[in-house]
């Protein structure tokens, strides 16, 4: 009963009509993405997803990932395997990587569509190439020419996945703690010894093999996290000239059960003097692992936002053909025993706030794709140096807020459904189970906030927050005679010079007082989260109002934006009060008096 249509039309206005992609690959000299090339391309992607990948949603859910203790073993649930062969076949497992390495070259950012598709249609199997993605990126930047060639071409093509091995049961995300050993071995590998949690796709039957990329400490390495180093361990030996040997000394020892993405596996995995190589410089492994865990944060966003896309989907239909009691101002459907439950103003209330927050939080990041476009791809040192500060700046507010919304967006949209949403007949719950853990792995939202206030503003100096003000300040300025934006250029203007005044406000009280940050963090966040879909929102309307668009779609347009403003933006005022509050309330009680 729960299914999935991709948003083609919202997709391409929000990265070739707002965002005006085109002209940025035109700019970049990005010859694949001519946009004939990427209709055709989008076209086949949602094919792909609402007819493959879809209807595996509730059957990943039912059946699992199965364990087998005495080999290690693990089977995917029934039909993963055969929708991954076909994604291999289509090539989207390359469809951003470089030619040169037997990818499509297409941008990142337009990737980003495919993937939000992907997390949609399933949420659980989209983590398999989610995690190769991530090794794609660390062995592109930081891997020899002889291991891009060796595992990094055979990732692309999907022969073989990635992982990223971080944590360990003592850990948690303080990676300082780790004590996975690497000893260095005679012919220039390494023996991998020790103990991973969390990984995901750790085992599986998709690929033949598996590069698990570790964090693991050399035999003199410092202390802390200056002394951690990034290995390659493949779970099937590969020698340097890419000839496959025998399984490595890397073995899954058990599989989590979860409250949700019950198809993607989570794997406890045991390395016990495995073969692996170095990637980087020793010592060096946290900074090429933050490649792969930056790219993986936005991806986790972009999860958020598909689960909140495709639970609306379903919930806006129910609401128009359930019928149950009359408009409070009078049927609306009088042929008709009572009247469908959209006429009912919660109803609403529920769906518009979905739609806004997916809408707009798909141009917050859209945009912040086209920003690793322009990091990866520019000529320009400055223009690079620009986009990685406001990428830096947008990764933990795309990360935290999106999935933070999306448990709101798939509760709104299972109490749409009343007790039908609550039984797994209609997927709804499964959804919001689903949506619980984007919130958490891959940093949770309160790490996002530190990373964002703490370092990205307060030790960064503010250097991306700088750069969207003066994109919020532009816009205002260019649309401030302009009568028909004059309801969302005004508050917007406003907001954003009150970011500006708390952003200082917190940094003062926090050089008196380093809690202040930690206590301000989770609100700033989110205001500053709210405040950026306010800005696309108004240049969604902007965009709308300018070109040649149906009335209907101009209107839809407007009337979402006006409803965000009035209704979702207003929680800047909690987020305003909570800052202000500082660290008092909440360092005040003696952690011993917590159970008194």
């Amino acid at each position: 009963m729960n299914t999935y249509k991709a948003p083609l039309r919202d997709m391409r206005f929000a990265l070739f009509d707002v965002i005006q992609a085109e002209a940025l690959y035109a700019r970049l000299g990005i010859e694949a993405a001519q946009r004939d090339v990427l209709d055709a391309a989008l076209e086949e992607a949602a094919r792909f997803n609402e007819t493959v990948l879809a209807p595996l949603n509730t059957v990943g859910d039912r059946e699992g990932c199965q364990f087998d203790k005495a080999s290690g073993a693990v089977k995917t649930p029934s039909g993963f395997k055969e929708a991954y062969q076909q994604f291999v076949e289509g090539g989207w497992a390359g469809i951003t990587a470089r030619a040169e390495l037997g990818g499509m070259d297409l941008p990142e950012s337009f990737g980003v569509l495919m993937k939000e598709m992907i997390d949609a249609a399933n949420l659980a199997w989209g983590n398999y190439p989610l995690l190769s993605h991530g090794a794609t990126e660390a062995l592109k930047h930081h891997g020899e020419p002889w291991q891009q060639e060796v595992f990094l071409k055979a990732i692309v093509e999907g022969r073989w996945t990635g992982t990223m091995c971080l944590t360990e049961p003592h850990c948690g995300s303080d990676l300082g703690l780790l004590k996975t050993r690497a000893e260095p071995l005679a012919d220039g590998k390494y023996a991998i010894t020790g103990t991973k949690i969390f990984i995901t796709g750790g085992e599986h039957d998709l690929a033949e093999n598996i590069v698990h990329l570790v964090l693991a400490r050399l035999p003199d390495a410092p202390a802390g996290t200056k002394g951690i180093s990034l290995f390659i361990v493949p779970k099937v030996k590969v020698e340097r000239d890419g000839t496959v040997g025998e399984r490595n000394a890397v073995r899954c020892g058990s599989i989590e059960h979860k409250m949700g993405i019950h198809g993607s596996v989570t794997c406890v995995m045991n390395f016990d003097g495995a073969e692996g190589y170095l990637i980087g410089q020793p010592n060096r492994g946290l900074a090429a692992m933050f490649t792969m865990m930056n790219t993986a944060r936005l991806a986790v966003g972009i999860q958020g936002l598909g689960l909140i896309d495709r639970a609306f989907q379903n919930a806006l239909r129910y609401s128009r053909e359930r019928l149950q009691m009359r408009a409070l101002s009078g049927a609306k459907e009088p042929s008709k025993p009572a009247d469908p439950i959209i006429v009912h103003p919660d109803v609403r209330r529920m769906l518009l706030t979905s739609k806004a927050l997916a809408e707009g939080g798909r141009l917050l990041a859209y945009h912040a794709a086209t920003l690793v476009d322009v990091l990866e791809r520019s000529q320009d040192e400055g223009e690079r140096k620009a986009a990685d500060e406001l990428l830096g700046y947008l990764t933990p507010i795309v990360k935290a807020c999106l999935t933070e919304w999306s448990v709101e967006c798939t509760y709104n949209s299972l109490q749409c459904f009343g007790g039908h949403g609550y039984v797994a007949e209609w997927g709804m719950e499964q959804l919001a189970r689903d949506a619980r853990i984007t919130t958490i792995y891959e940093g949770t939202t309160q790490i996002q906030a530190l990373d964002l206030l703490g370092r990205k503003v307060m030790q960064l100096q503010g250097a991306g927050l700088k750069q969207f003000l003066g994109m919020v300040q532009r816009f205002c300025e260019q649309q401030i005679e302009n009568a028909a934006l004059a309801e969302f250029v005004a508050p917007l203007a406003a907001l954003a010079k009150e970011y500006a005044d708390l952003t200082l406000a917190i940094g003062k009280k926090a050089a008196a007082n380093p809690e202040e940050i930690g206590a301000a963090s989770v609100d700033y966040l989110f205001y500053s989260g709210y405040l950026a879909l306010a800005y696309w929102w108004a240049k969604a309307v902007a965009t709308a109002e300018a070109g040649d668009y149906p009335a209907e779609f101009k209107a839809m347009k407007r009337e979402t934006a006006r409803f965000y403003f009035q209704r979702l933006l207003p929680r800047t005022r909690l987020h305003k009060a909570g800052i202000e509050a500082g660290a008092a309330s909440l360092m005040g009680l003696d952690a011993a008096l917590f159970d008194s």
